[in-house]
């Protein structure tokens, strides 16, 4: 006969909780390989440029992280069902022609699509939204569209993908990594 408590339930909880103060640095490198924390590294120095703000940087940065650890602890601990499943495979798959693309764009002048990209960009936060929407509380929910809202601005794909841009060298540093997890399956 069972009281209801289930002892790997409360312990599911309490990680949530812990992992709902990942922030920093440390802590997120238990987390995240060599490779994603580089990425993520360059990704703030971008958003830094782009928001004129170390504040709001950290920011997105801390949220991207935030997302990670949780959309990575949730699929480690099997929560979720198989029509979730296939929204994750959805997402994958999505994310990373989202990142080919993003590659492509930065690599051969002219290709740059802002309507595709945006289009990709949403399908991605409606896929990861979908996936996540039953497992994590509204705060993080707010963290993906904070983070895809930051990606989305026209003005700031639009300066990115330029040439002459002021965000080149810091892209090609982004791309290089970004190559090197798809070679691993990375992304």
């Amino acid at each position: 006969m069972s009281d209801g408590f289930k002892a790997r339930e409360v312990a599911l909880k309490a990680q949530k909780k812990l992992l709902s103060k990942v922030s920093n640095k440390t802590i997120a490198k238990a987390f995240i390989d060599e490779s994603t924390g580089f990425l993520l590294d360059n990704l703030y120095r971008i958003c830094k440029l782009h928001a004129q703000s170390k504040k709001e940087a950290e920011k997105i940065v801390k949220n991207i992280i935030k997302i990670v650890v949780k959309v990575g602890f949730l699929a480690k601990n099997d929560q979720f069902g198989r029509e979730e499943l296939i929204v994750a495979e959805n997402f994958r798959r999505k994310f990373h022609s989202l990142c080919m693309t993003v590659v492509s764009f930065h690599e051969v002048d002219f290709s740059y699509d802002r309507t595709f990209l945006l289009k990709n960009i949403q399908e991605c936060q409606s896929l990861l939204k979908q996936l996540v929407e039953k497992h994590l509380t509204d705060n993080s929910i707010g963290r993906i569209e904070m983070v895809f809202t930051f990606f989305s601005d026209s003005s700031f794909l639009d300066n990115l993908f330029k040439r002459p841009s002021e965000y080149h060298e810091i892209m090609k540093q982004v791309v290089q990594e970004m190559h090197t997890m798809m070679d691993q399956g990375g992304l």
